[in-house]
């Protein structure tokens, strides 16, 4: 049986106003998002509150990104170079299936049927693991949250914390059937000692890993994972062959760089002062670790992203997802509503642009333009404004449409006072049929006929003041004089 639920793939998937309408209605999901979501804001407001210079961390931040992003051919090719003087060997994709590609006929050389992967949005982004399978190749998820999902044959809702939409009576059901634990307790304990067990047997027989990366460092050629449960670690130190999937923005100059990733992630992420596991990893060396290790360094859009001046700031990303914790949309509808591995505030802009938006216009879309994304982005991304910035696309690549019709329309009419006060007449004589009388005389509409109804679905509106301003101001004057 397959290991894997519906996947969630943008060219398929429902638009976001369709997926959120249905999400909206389980109310154990948007109770359990709640709850996790408020814990980790919480945890991050405290330990950001410890931090004196935190306003200057995230523009530090944000200054190694934007500078690392302008000059990103020179540091992929230094980190290359780095990585294979090192023992590594390092591969280049241009998309997510010469990647599969790539990481399956890795794995066949390995000589291996199975592997263990550690926690990896950029191998969820291009659906790794149902490649592998189709290839023979057996995936085991080893962070906890990861494996609850792929029990739960799932898909994650959270860059950080994949399961946060699962509680932990529902990790119990799937740890009883799946691993056939019918007495399993229901202590966080219980559940812990549950996965350990299940995970230990494959941590010691499997030879094969895959991982992705938090940063790859082009001075030394090495590559950074932080975690907070050490089965990382387990994959790093125990197979004979490593297999990293990495983005090719998740570059960083220096190695002294993490000095300051290292403080804004683990705050944003998890409201940790810092993770309990940072593995840092360069080349091969003989006794200690992998024999082998490879990179596959993965465009799949990123190039394009890049070459748009607005958009592009996107790319600075370091999958914190605070910016999903402070949303008050991704709060209420959850991460599957997305119809991506990438929810959230991050993933409206990011998924549409990752796929050229050809698909995924709605997620633009998908936001009260509240602020509070930018607000808590450790590298100070203005989600906001990118968020605008693809509305203005999807636009423009929709071309004529009624929408945009009666907006040209109506900006017609706001450039005439002529043509203004025409339309104020015609329209109290257009109402007319269609206003309701309150008990108190005021009139109302509580229907509008073809696309206008979208807007009297959830509201009523006023009925036209029979004078305007402009009318009453007129009538003022010549009083006066």
């Amino acid at each position: 049986m397959s290991s894997f639920g519906a996947v969630l793939d943008p060219k398929t998937s429902p638009t976001f106003p369709i997926a959120a309408r249905a999400t909206l209605e389980d109310t154990q999901l948007r109770k359990n998002v709640r709850h996790a979501t408020e814990v980790i804001q919480n945890k991050r407001a405290r330990v950001v509150g410890e931090m004196p210079d935190w306003q200057q961390l995230r523009e530090s931040g944000k200054q190694i990104r934007q500078h690392t992003m302008d000059n990103l051919d020179f540091y992929l090719e230094e980190f290359e170079r780095n990585c294979t003087a090192a023992g590594g060997q390092v591969h280049w994709a241009r998309d997510g299936e010469e990647a599969k590609r790539i990481v399956v006929e890795l794995a066949k050389a390995s000589g291996s049927p199975e592997v263990i992967k550690i926690k990896s949005m950029t191998t969820e982004e291009i659906h790794l693991n149902l490649a592998l399978e189709a290839a023979g190749i057996h995936a085991y998820e080893t962070d906890l949250a990861e494996l609850i999902i792929q029990l739960g044959h799932d898909q994650p809702s959270h860059i950080v914390v994949p399961a946060l939409h699962k509680n932990r009576q529902q990790i119990r059901e799937i740890f009883q059937r799946e691993m056939n634990l019918p007495e399993l307790g229901e202590k966080p304990q219980d559940l812990a000692d549950a996965a350990r067990r299940f995970l230990r047997e494959k941590f010691l027989r499997v030879k094969t890993a895959v991982s992705g990366a938090n940063y790859l460092i082009a001075e030394t050629g090495g590559v950074c994972i932080v975690e907070s449960e050490g089965n990382g670690r387990m994959c790093l130190t125990l197979p004979e062959t490593l297999i990293t999937v990495a983005g090719i923005d998740k570059v960083l100059p220096r190695f002294q760089d993490l000095e300051v990733m290292l403080q804004l992630l683990p705050r944003s992420a998890t409201g940790e002062r810092m993770n309990p596991y940072n593995s840092i990893w360069t080349g091969v060396r003989e006794g200690d670790g992998p024999k082998n290790f490879h990179v596959v360094l993965m465009d799949n859009a990123r190039t394009e992203v890049l070459a748009d001046g607005e958009g592009r700031q996107t790319l600075n990303c370091i999958r914190c997802a605070a910016c999903q914790n402070a949303c008050p949309v991704y709060r209420q509808t959850g991460g599957h509503a997305y119809g991506s591995v990438y929810a959230g505030p991050i993933g409206a802009i990011l998924t549409p642009q990752l796929q050229l938006l050809q698909h995924s216009q709605t997620l633009p879309y998908a936001s009260s333009l509240c602020g509070a994304c930018y607000e808590v982005c450790p590298v100070k991304i203005n989600i906001p404004e990118v968020l605008i910035h693809l509305r203005n696309k999807v636009v423009e690549q929709k071309g004529l449409t009624a929408e945009s019709v009666a907006m040209k329309t109506a900006g017609a009419i706001f450039r005439s006072e002529r043509r203004f006060r025409a339309a104020q007449r015609l329209g109290r004589f257009a109402e007319t049929p269609l206003v309701r009388k309150d008990g108190n005389g005021e009139g109302w509409i509580g229907w509008l006929p073809g696309l206008l109804g979208g807007w009297t679905q959830v509201r009523d509106l006023k009925e036209m003041p029979k004078e305007t301003f402009r009318d009453w101001w007129e009538k003022r004057g010549s009083r006066g004089n």
